[in-house]
């Protein structure tokens, strides 16, 4: 029993000081809190009464360009880490004027490979599937997107209730059908039909409240009455295209980017406006691009591709699959040996010494591999052989890898360096880093040979203005032909 008092006054002793301690121990955090509370205040104010002074010497502070500043502080830049500028262009994109049934006439519109399968019937007046878009479903074998620009005219189809919104043949397929609106006889719903499929519908007491649509503006004094459809007729595609449409296209184009120019013109003197059009834009602008028109091997130059096919159902209608063909084909690439996936029935009735003739002659020709067409030698017309320029330039993946740097490394400076960068050793090192990162990235793609960074040199020019760069470049071909010599023993 005394033990057990004994045990209990012990921790009840126990008890007291832990409780004095803690009480303890509270104050003294109190007054370390009530401390930090008024450095707290005392470093608001410092920093409030340097910041607040006036007259008085303050400390530097911000951006710099460079290391000279007087006052002591700190100086500091926020930029973002160098991303490597250099990227290889994508490619993919045709231009191409058209004679079309429907559409602005002398309007530029880009169309992407989605957009023609989604919106064919918006876009063009017909849908994906119709004989009417065969040219363009050629294209977009392969490409993946188009320049496009309707160059013919002609008459629009009306009928007493409506005029078509464009001129072209596509007119007289549409119609006007009006009924008594079922609720209430002194209204109307007028509808617009194409191709017998209803695309408009409007509820209307007279004419003057149609609003116009995508196919039709309407007539805002014709007298509404029921009518199971009247067509819309009078609509032309017009025949008057001439040389002057297309000079009109091609200065649109100037300002656009893409790698394929398209000539569906059949006759010679539009074919040699085109050339001269392609060589005047590669050597004196340089925008690099190839021009695909149909038998005018003659052009004798990198920049023409020149299709020798005929096919039944169009002469020249092989010129839109390899259009989009040549635009979509990577810069490591070929189309040679590629099989034709397109609708046209190809004439192929060629023997062997008349595809050897035409290689050398400069033309682009299909042939029969048991079943299947395909591209016999991606080349161009160049047969005219120089020093500057010889046999290597009439492949057309060799162009492709020219034309890529050419068009990238402009990019390149005009986008980081024209205006921005001062022509000095310090800019000239980065440029020739970034010319050597992309150098690598065509490298590893194997469009191009391995060249070593110490080959490429940027130089300055004659002027304070001017960059000169020089690198060596052998561009890769994809294998074509195999000797192979076979000993027995």
């Amino acid at each position: 029993m005394a033990a057990l008092k004994k045990q209990t006054a012990a921790g009840f002793s126990l008890f007291l000081y832990n409780l004095a301690h803690l009480a303890s121990e509270k104050k003294v955090r109190k007054k370390q809190w009530k401390e930090l509370k008024s450095d707290e205040k005392q470093s608001r104010r410092n920093y409030k009464r340097i910041y607040e002074r006036k007259g008085e010497e303050m400390l530097g502070g911000g951006s710099f360009l460079a290391q000279d500043k007087v006052l002591p502080g700190t100086y500091i830049n926020f930029v973002n880490a160098g991303a490597a500028s250099p990227v290889i262009g994508i490619r993919g994109t045709a231009a191409v004027p058209m004679i079309l049934n429907w559409g602005p006439v002398n309007e530029v519109f880009e169309v992407t490979a989605e957009e023609f399968q989604k919106n064919s019937r918006d876009i063009f007046g017909y849908s994906y599937g119709d004989p009417a878009m065969m040219p363009v479903r050629e294209l977009f074998r392969n490409m993946t997107k188009g320049i496009f620009c309707r160059i013919n005219g002609g008459e629009k189809a009306s009928n007493n209730y409506s005029t078509a919104r464009y001129s072209g043949i596509l007119g007289n397929s549409l119609m006007t059908v009006i009924s008594k609106h079922v609720d209430n006889e002194n209204q109307y719903d007028v509808k617009t039909l194409l191709f017998g499929k209803e695309m408009d519908k409007q509820t209307v007491i007279s004419a003057a409240d149609l609003k116009d649509n995508e196919y039709v503006t309407f007539k805002a004094d014709a007298a509404l009455s029921e009518t199971a459809g009247t067509s819309l007729t009078g609509g032309t595609n017009g025949t008057d295209v001439t040389e002057q449409d297309y000079t009109g296209f091609l200065e649109k184009m100037e300002s656009r980017s893409f790698q394929i120019l398209c000539c569906p013109a059949p006759g010679e003197q539009v074919k040699e406006l085109f050339a001269a059009f392609t060589k005047r834009m590669r050597e004196e602008n340089g925008i690099k691009f190839q021009t695909v028109m149909h038998q005018y091997s003659q052009a004798d130059y990198e920049g023409i591709i020149s299709v020798e096919n005929q096919t039944e159902e169009d002469p020249g209608g092989l010129i839109y699959w390899t259009a989009g063909a040549e635009a979509a084909c990577a810069v490591n690439e070929t189309i040679e040996n590629k099989v034709y996936n397109g609708e046209y029935t190809v004439k192929t009735e060629y023997t062997q010494a008349q595809l050897s003739e035409g290689i050398t002659a400069g033309k682009l020709l299909f042939h029969k591999v048991g079943d299947e067409v395909r591209v016999l030698r991606d080349i161009n017309t160049l047969t005219s052989y120089t020093a500057e320029k010889g046999n290597d330039f009439s492949s057309n993946q060799t162009i492709r890898v020219l034309d890529q740097i050419g068009n990238d490394i402009a990019a390149i400076f005009n986008n980081r360096y024209l205006g921005k960068i001062p022509n000095d050793e310090a800019g000239r090192v980065s440029l020739w880093n970034d010319i050597v990162t992309y150098v690598k990235q065509m490298a590893g793609r194997r469009a191009i040979e391995a060249v070593k960074s110490d080959d490429i040199q940027v130089e300055k020019g004659q002027t304070k203005r001017s960059v000169v760069v020089n690198f060596p470049v052998e561009p890769i071909n994809s294998m074509s032909q195999l000797y192979m010599t076979v000993v027995v023993q």
